[in-house]
Order: structure tokens, then sequence, then C-alpha cells
């Protein structure tokens, strides 16, 4: 479970975030708004790339906000960014290791790379470089590296992105497995709508860096004041 309390982020003159407080408690929370909400600014408030002017962030009841992404990585919490950070020299399998060498057991190591990448359905492809991999496949390799060193969350920011209808649903159809296997939370940004109602249990709505909405999915999806803000429609 991810605690945030009274988060404030400002850049210059512009608040980004604004004494945010909200508790994401179910398996797979959403998190959407309009362009510029903060979502973004949010997950790297989570994982420690953004220090905020004021508040704190709390992983299964411990502080986090006075650790390094590092430190924080060691202790469960995971992202992936809207630009993947696949390096093209490396194999899928040296991608992968290169996390798993920080974050994994050395005595499982191995067996936790294999499991990872197969887990995402790369199995066969572990020796082809990173240069040669298609926008799902980098994804997926992305996807894997979350996976090493026992999680206990993982944001992912946009992991749809640029991906085609069926891409995009194999990519979730994984995702969906992930929380019950790993008994890791996921928090995800993701602008299709639909996409968010079929896959997370709890959405939280952002608008100019402030909450607007939290609560279960279908819920929020159908509040008059997001459709406004976030589906550019009113309720009829």
């Amino acid at each position: 479970m991810i605690r945030l309390e009274n988060l404030t982020v400002s850049f210059g003159g512009v608040t980004a975030l604004d004494a945010l407080d909200v508790e994401l408690t179910a398996p797979v929370v959403g998190l959407i708004g309009p362009n510029g909400a903060g979502k973004t600014t949010l997950l790297n408030v989570m994982s420690g790339f953004v220090t905020p002017r004021g508040g704190d962030v709390f992983l299964a009841g411990q502080r986090l906000t006075h650790l390094r992404p590092a430190d924080r990585a060691r202790l469960g919490l995971r992202r992936t960014f809207q630009q993947e950070q696949v390096v093209e020299e490396l194999t899928v399998w040296e991608n992968v290791q290169a996390i798993a060498d920080h974050l994994a057991d050395p005595r499982r190591g191995r067996a936790e790379i294999a499991r990872a990448i197969g887990r995402v359905g790369l199995s066969g492809k572990e020796r082809m470089p990173g240069a040669h991999l298609n926008l799902l496949e980098r994804r997926l390799v992305e996807l894997a590296k979350t996976l090493v060193g026992g999680p206990k969350a993982i944001l992912l920011d946009e992991p749809g992105a640029g991906l085609d209808e069926i891409e995009s649903r194999r990519l979730y159809t994984l995702l969906k497995d992930i929380p019950g296997e790993l008994g890791a939370q996921m928090v995800v940004i993701d602008h299709d709508a639909e996409m968010i109602s079929s896959f997370c249990e709890q959405t939280v709505v952002l608008d100019f860096g402030r909450l607007l909405a939290c609560g279960p999915t279908k819920a929020v999806l159908n509040d008059e004041a997001v459709r406004r803000a976030y589906l550019g429609s009113a309720s009829s």
C-alpha cells in the first residue's frame, strides 16, 4: 500500500503537486488526468527523482521521502518511464541482469532473470540485442526489469504508449497477472479510459496538481467533474 501525505512540488512559480493527500489501496491503481495534471511528476516524487517541497511518501508503512531512488528500489519500489531505458548494445538478458545485479539475491539472480524474462513472454530472445527489438519487445524488457528482486510496488508511466491496439492488449494481459503472482501493487498512468476501466480497481484523478477524485474506477470515471476535466464531456 502506498500513502502520499500532503505532497507539494513546485517548479519555479508553478505548483505541480498541491498538498496531495491520498492512500492507494487497490492491487492496481489508475492515475489519470489531462496533460500537465502532475501525473509523471507524482511518479517521479514517489520513485525519488524529484524532491518535494513538502510532504511524505510511504510504502507499506515505511517512509521513503528521505531515500535515494536506488534505496527505494531495494525496498521494493520499481518504475518504468515514458521513454524506455533499454540499452541497445546489451542483450535482453544483459539489460535485465543490469538491474538484477543490484536488487536480486546473487544466489538466485540467474533464476530470477530467467523467470522475469519468461513471465513477459521473451523466452528464446535472451541473446537478442536491444537494438534489434521492436517497440513492444522493448516495453516487455522494461517490464521484466521491474520484476526481479521482489517488487512491492511497480509504477508504470504510460506503458502502452506508441503500441497498436493488439500490442497494447497483449501488454495489459501480462500486467493483469502480476499483482496476483508477485503480490506487487501497480500504479498505472494511461490516457485510455477504457483500458483504465477494465484494468484498475481504484483510480486517482489529478487536475493541475490537485486531487480531483479517488475511488473505485467505475464511480470515478462516471463522476461529472472528472468527465468535464478529463473526458471532455458532462454526464448525461
